[in-house]
């Protein structure tokens, strides 16, 4: 099992940051560090429940940004992470962009969408 990386920019009132993300196709949201986030000027708009792998339960304020990566940009919801965080980039953010991880390779590449 490999990981895969992408260099990409977080966009938000205040600013731009770039970030190295985790490509995490098995997350549902993207998760933004609590550095960054706040750099750019982001505030949660709503709390929600995640369960980590492990069975924990935690809870985190989520938002939107604009998410822009080598293959293109889009508004995303994010989650807000706290201290020691790393930037996740998750399967909602992967589909917005209209992306998929291929498995064999770990590279990003454009997904096959269906109008049905």
């Amino acid at each position: 099992m490999g990981l895969t990386y992408l260099e990409g920019e977080i966009k938000g009132p205040k600013g731009r940051r770039h970030l190295r993300f985790l490509v995490d196709s098995g997350a549902s949201y993207s998760l933004l560090p609590e550095r960054a986030w706040k750099a750019i000027g982001l505030r949660p708009k709503r709390t929600m429940k995640f369960s980590l792998a492990d069975g924990t339960t935690i809870e985190r304020g989520v938002t939107e940004c604009l998410i822009s990566l080598h293959e293109g940009e889009a508004h995303s919801p994010v989650i807000l992470g706290t201290a020691g965080d790393e930037a996740l980039l998750g399967a909602v953010t992967l589909e917005v962009l209209g992306l998929v991880l291929n498995p064999f390779n770990r590279t990003l590449q454009p997904m096959r969408a269906m109008l049905a």
